[in-house]
């Protein structure tokens, strides 16, 4: 016997084996836990995010991705691009999934 090591001991044969149901009960909780904190909330952002693409129109105020603020001037239903006027004379063209929210009317005049 080592002094800082104990001596290890098998287990008696006529001991517990462990069995497939509890393995399968956890995998279980653990697709629950899988579902509920994460599959769902970005399954939700997600369909939030097509229903306010789908809702743009004309004359929208919108704020992109990039942080850009502008009013839409053209929506292109064929090929998921709107035109955004950032101010009277600079326009640019994104795409429309590049849209984060639309802002309440007035907005830009407010800044």
């Amino acid at each position: 016997m080592s002094l800082f090591i104990s001596n290890a001991y098998a287990q008696s044969a006529g001991g517990q084996e462990g069995g497939g149901f509890e393995m399968l009960i956890m995998l279980g909780v653990f697709g629950l836990i899988f579902y509920f904190l994460l599959y769902r909330p970005q399954a939700k952002r997600v369909k939030e995010h097509k229903a306010l693409v789908s809702s743009l129109s004309k004359n929208d105020e919108v704020l992109t991705q990039g942080g850009l603020v502008g009013r839409i001037e053209k929506v292109v239903e064929d090929k998921d691009f709107i035109e955004i006027a950032l101010n009277d004379t600079n326009t640019i063209v994104v795409q429309k999934s590049s849209v984060t929210a639309v802002l309440p009317k007035g907005t830009m005049k407010a800044i």
